[in-house]
């Protein structure tokens, strides 16, 4: 789930837990959403852009349930470990906004199909790493990779689509994300126990392999190119600014909890507010400069060179919206409680029922039966209800779950596990009425040449949001008592989270 979800490092040998946005032709870009729509997206579009969105999510989560197994095979320490883990994370989340521009000024299919080719290359990296520095290496290219694909996916689906097959595209989005992160877990533990070709932990990365190369024969023939109208240039200071800024904020909320937030973690969240507000200045200039009557910003329309550097990375007209602005805020506390949750679960399953990665997947399933039986009509509800007050109805039902979760801890906390699958069955079915609506209603507004820029805002607001979750909740689950009483607190905390996430759905359009 997590294009956006991210990893939690540990060093407990057991821990599972973990981390989860009508092209015609190539003139695409030229033409109006509608008028793309109309002219049919290419059959085999969703099956690509899809797959990577599968793997990207699948690996946030398989690679914690080859954690004991790397550690014994690789001699792998603890320090290892978590750079195994964070070390995607981070490139991920540094990456996307940068991405986005990079669709936007060179071709989304291009870049997209660039991104593919390096993640299934850095996935064989992974599988056929000899040392822990060599698999911490590849994985840092796995999360540049999967940056590079992020907001590609988005921007395509929200041009290639409109009205109701708009819709369906990010319900099936929504869909695969979901069965990546709920499921993840449980193929890693499958791929582990059946041993392919005694492969071991190495068949979770080198399963990329078949699948990527299947998808990148069929990126020329399946995705129409598209870009931005003007081909905006990629503003070299604003890369500077918000990647630093970005590895200044995600670093220490990804290893500040584990090293107990030593002084060099506060040091960096304080520079990256410094930094945050320095590029939100800049692209404010950038802007202005670019929109000046002597500019020039129609003559290089064509190549990209009359824009140059004086386009901004992320255009600040799109925060005018308020859909975007709100959808954004909405997505936040989503993403806040969905890394959390997943993480606290895992460890309550592992560590204080005794479960071991397979056991918790398949404790798992309850979340991804509810979350596909909802996440399929998605789009039927959003029609009738409206993506807000759908979007309204899933926050209700996870609340509703999570607190079926902490009475089920309280009320028998010695009880069988299975008494936890009423709540997380409650908990899947909200979870499918909020992913595909909320990242829908944040692009539904946005200007075709303002896509790859939104997509990339919306892909990093759900990568932060995970690591603040994470680090957040994290506080709570080890503040001290048994597994189930952590548990239990860590629980109920989401559950007032989610009511914020319907609060905040009355800040978005009521209709549509």
């Amino acid at each position: 789930m997590r294009s956006a979800l991210t990893a939690r490092p540990s060093t407990a040998p057991a821990d599972a837990s973990s981390n989860a946005p009508g092209i015609a032709g190539t003139t695409a870009s030229a033409t109006a959403p509608g008028a793309e729509a109309a002219a049919g997206a290419p059959r085999g579009l969703l099956a690509v852009v899809l797959t990577a969105t599968f793997m990207t999510a699948l690996d946030f989560f398989v690679v914690n349930v080859a954690v004991p197994s790397v550690q014994a095979d690789l001699g792998a320490g603890p320090a290892a470990v978590q750079w195994v883990i964070a070390g995607f994370s981070l490139a991920l989340a540094a990456g996307l906004v940068t991405a986005g521009r990079l669709g936007d000024r060179y071709g989304r299919r291009r870049v997209f199909g660039l991104g593919l080719a390096l993640f299934t290359l850095a996935s064989a990296g992974c599988g056929l790493a000899p040392t822990a520095a060599a698999l911490v290496g590849a994985r840092v290219m796995q999360g540049l990779a999967a940056a590079l694909m992020g907001p590609q996916v988005l921007a395509i689906l929200r041009t290639a689509f409109s009205g109701a097959a708009q819709a369906r595209a990010f319900a099936r989005y929504g869909l695969t994300m979901g069965v990546g992160a709920v499921f993840g877990q449980l193929i890693g533990g499958l791929l582990i126990r059946a041993d392919l070709f005694g492969l071991g932990w190495r068949s979770c990365f080198l399963i990329n392999l078949p699948i990527g190369l299947a998808a990148l024969a069929l990126v020329r023939r399946c995705l129409p190119e598209s870009r931005a109208p003007q081909r905006p240039g990629l503003d070299p200071v604003g890369v500077l600014l918000v990647t630093t800024a970005l590895t200044a904020l995600v670093l220490p909320l990804i290893q500040g909890p584990a090293q107990g937030w030593p002084l060099w973690t506060w040091l960096c969240l304080g520079g990256a507010v410094a930094l945050l507000a320095g590029f939100v200045v800049h692209q404010h200039r950038t802007r202005t400069g670019a929109t000046a009557p002597d500019s020039g910003s129609d003559s290089g329309s064509g190549s990209g060179s009359g824009s140059g550097s004086a386009a901004p990375l992320v255009d600040t007209r799109l925060f005018r919206t308020r859909a975007f602005g709100a959808g954004l805020l909405a997505q936040l506390a989503f993403w806040l409680g969905q890394a959390s949750f997943f993480l606290v679960l895992a460890l309550y399953l592992q560590l204080g029922r005794g479960l071991d990665a397979l056991g918790a997947g398949l404790v798992f399933t309850a979340i991804g039966l509810g979350y596909l039986l909802t996440s399929n009509a998605t789009h039927r509800v959003a029609a009738r209800l409206g993506g807000a007050r759908t979007i309204a109805a899933g926050g209700l039902l996870m609340a509703v779950g999570l607190g079926l979760l902490a009475l089920a801890v309280y009320g028998a906390p010695g009880g069988s596990v299975w008494w936890l699958t009423p709540g997380l069955f409650v908990d899947g079915l909200g979870m499918g009425l909020v992913i595909a609506p909320v990242t829908s209603v944040v692009l539904a507004g946005v200007e075709p040449q303002l896509v790859g820029s939104a997509a990339g805002v919306l892909a990093t607001v759900q990568q932060v949001g995970g690591a603040l979750g994470i680090a957040l909740i994290g506080l709570l689950y080890y503040g001290g008592g048994d597994p189930a009483a952590a548990f239990g607190r860590s629980v109920t905390a989401l559950a007032v989270l989610e009511l914020v996430l319907v609060g905040l759905v009355r800040l978005l359009p009521q209709k549509g």
